[in-house]
């Protein structure tokens, strides 16, 4: 990350989910869990795992059907699911029927499965309320409902996938009270 990136993580935060996509234009990218004991002390690598965002990459000027992910520091602040949440999970966690992902994927790969668990990106929406909630607070030009799912094989319309394993480990560890935040963009962003 840069410089101008790593200020942008606030200094309470004491985990970071970095994605490092594999350039500006890619879909791949590699999600890293990092911790720290206290506000200021050194990050510590605590898993990693391959990754997949927007089919066109990455984009700090992120709009509705570009297909690109946005660049940028989150908070993570809300989880949901068709499943239920793991043990140990402390994000608020809405367990809905509604995350069903139907149809087919930009290089036609099946979406099933990939609500099982999600963890609500804070771009252009309301903390606090579900990852379903519609309201976009920027408008809908931006886009919006982009989240941390389960990978379906296939590169997405601005979420970013990973296996359903990381997913479940994300949600156990995740703690609000430790200001969990996404750093997302292409290596060296």
């Amino acid at each position: 990350m840069s410089e101008r990136t790593v200020a942008r993580i606030p200094a309470e935060s004491r985990q970071l989910v970095l994605v490092a996509g594999h350039g500006r234009d890619s879909s791949h990218a590699t999600a890293a869990l990092y911790t720290r004991p206290e506000a200021g002390a050194d990050w510590v690598l605590a898993g990693s795992w391959p990754a997949r965002n927007g089919a066109k990459g990455w984009s700090a000027d992120r709009r509705y059907g570009d297909l690109t992910s946005p660049e940028g520091v989150f908070s993570l602040s809300d989880a949901g699911g068709l499943l239920p949440k793991p043990p140990g999970t402390r994000l608020p966690y809405d367990h809905s029927r509604a995350f069903v992902a139907s149809g087919h994927g930009v290089e036609g790969e099946s979406l099933e499965g990939s609500f099982d668990y999600v963890i609500a990106i804070d771009f252009n929406r309301r903390r606090g309320m579900s990852p379903l909630d519609p309201v976009k607070p920027e408008g809908a030009a931006k886009g919006g409902n982009i989240w941390l799912h389960v990978d379906h094989d296939g590169p997405s319309q601005g979420c970013v996938g990973i296996s359903k394993e990381a997913m479940a480990r994300l949600l156990t560890v995740l703690d609000p009270a430790a200001n969990p935040v996404i750093a997302m963009g292409p290596r060296g962003f």
